[in-house]
């Protein structure tokens, strides 16, 4: 594993107290049975991913959580990129239909998607999966992972190659229409004037042979998926007990929202992602700096390795002392996600512009600037600087760029003909900082 979960996250030695523990666990689909699989076997369990886009965002962390966990206690995760449902797109949670992508997106997308997990999981590279030629002509394994590796694999190499009557014969022919219309995704659509294409109600077929497709040509034993996926799952317990006679099992996991209900990981430039060029560490800390006070405990839980005792202390800070706890919690998933350097540069840049001990005092001089200025091109940094009086003239400004000394809400400006856009803000706020002390917040109205 690249990222160590530490040996005292738990007292508990079964994986799953331990996502019980955490909050993590939303249903299966036979707990008591689950349980003692996780205890008693080492199993293979998969985690599907569309790649709906060409970066992971926060949601896709959260599943990354639990593949480490997994394979902490052993476990082979199977990484499950969706070159296939990708070409459908899964309607759960959508008031309308996905937008389609090409075959060349998809499989550009499932690339990069392979490159970010890199960043967290271990894979066995030798590992493949081969011979798959449609429903009559099962696929294999060429060899059992390596003990403590995750394997990857595409389900266009088993979706892409079939033939509609072959699918719907053998596949379709095991679904009833009554019992999927019950599924709470379809049953939101078909309330819509937008209705449900058939296309799109095809996809919990598609899902549901994923999972009977590995666990007949390599044995998986467990699918996992956010509480979005209930019904897809079962469809594939069921599709895979009625086709090959073997009990497989499902768990859904607790969708990342705020108390009120609400998605997390939603910024004013739009998702929370994982990659620095989309989303700064200074950015990415500040999102979780900011979270609610009810929020902390649920993030602490979650979203970090800290052992559940200190997460109940941290949580139960009242009034300013709260703030302890969010910029432990900002720190620790900055630095899993972008490397322990990265996440103390952050929480450095935190104190010194918003912290009253820190470099700045608190009363950090602030300007309020109409969001319509940041428009288009935006404006000049360089005239920036000196507007604010951060620079005696515009060749000062030049010099201190040239030298390295201004950044931006933590991050290094170092290009002298940039134009600052709404782009360069975070949550409306562009903090400025001209050498170690000086200090300048803009924020937009």
């Amino acid at each position: 594993m690249k990222q160590l979960i530490p040996d005292n996250v738990s007292k508990c030695d079964n994986v799953y107290d331990v996502l019980k523990e955490r909050g993590l666990i939303e249903q299966s689909t036979d707990e008591e049975a689950v349980r003692k699989l996780l205890q008693n076997e080492k199993v293979k369990f998969y985690i599907g991913f569309d790649p709906t886009a060409d970066c992971l965002h926060v949601g896709h962390f959260m599943q990354i959580i639990i593949i480490m966990y997994m394979q902490k206690f052993g476990h082979t995760p199977v990484v499950l990129l969706g070159g296939g449902t990708g070409m459908v797109g899964d309607p759960s949670g959508r008031t309308d239909m996905r937008t389609l992508m090409d075959v060349e997106t998809i499989d550009y997308n499932c690339a990069q998607f392979k490159k970010l997990f890199e960043r967290f999981i271990e894979f066995d590279d030798e590992w493949k999966y081969e011979g798959n030629g449609g429903v009559y002509e099962p696929g294999h394994q060429n060899k059992e992972p390596e003990p403590g590796k995750a394997v990857s694999v595409n389900n266009g190499e088993w979706i892409r190659p079939l033939k509609f009557i072959e699918f719907v014969r053998e596949i379709g022919s095991k679904f009833n229409v009554n019992t999927m219309l019950r599924s709470e995704a379809f049953k939101q659509r078909m309330e819509r004037e937008t209705g449900l294409t058939f296309f799109e109600f095809s996809y919990m077929l598609m899902q549901s042979y994923d999972f009977m497709v590995m666990a007949r040509d390599f044995d998986v034993k467990v699918e996992f998926g956010g509480d979005d996926q209930w019904s897809n799952i079962i469809g594939g317990v069921d599709l895979t007990r009625k086709l090959l006679q073997k009990e497989v099992y499902g768990m859904t996991f607790s969708l990342l929202t705020t108390s009120d209900g609400k998605k997390m990981g939603k910024t004013q430039k739009g998702a929370l992602w994982l990659d620095a060029d989309r989303c700064s560490p200074y950015e990415f800390f500040q999102y979780w700096r900011n979270v609610g006070d009810a929020d902390v405990n649920k993030c602490l839980r979650m979203l970090t390795f800290i052992p559940m005792d200190e997460v109940n202390r941290l949580s139960a800070l009242e009034g300013a002392e709260i703030n302890k706890a969010k910029e432990i919690l900002a720190f620790e998933i900055t630095k899993l996600v972008h490397g322990e350097e990265e996440a103390q540069k952050a929480l450095d840049a935190s104190r010194a512009a918003f912290s009253a001990g820190g470099a700045a005092s608190a009363d950090i001089p602030t300007t309020e600037m109409d969001a319509a200025d940041f428009g288009g091109e935006g404006k000049g940094l360089i005239s920036l600087l000196s507007e604010l009086k951060l620079a005696e003239s515009n060749g000062d400004a030049r010099r201190t760029i040239e030298q390295g000394g201004v950044s931006l809400n933590g991050e290094k400006a170092t290009d002298t003909r940039k134009n600052i856009t709404a782009e360069d803000f975070a949550d409306g706020i562009l903090v400025i900082q001209k050498g170690k002390k000086k200090f300048h917040k803009i924020v937009l109205k």
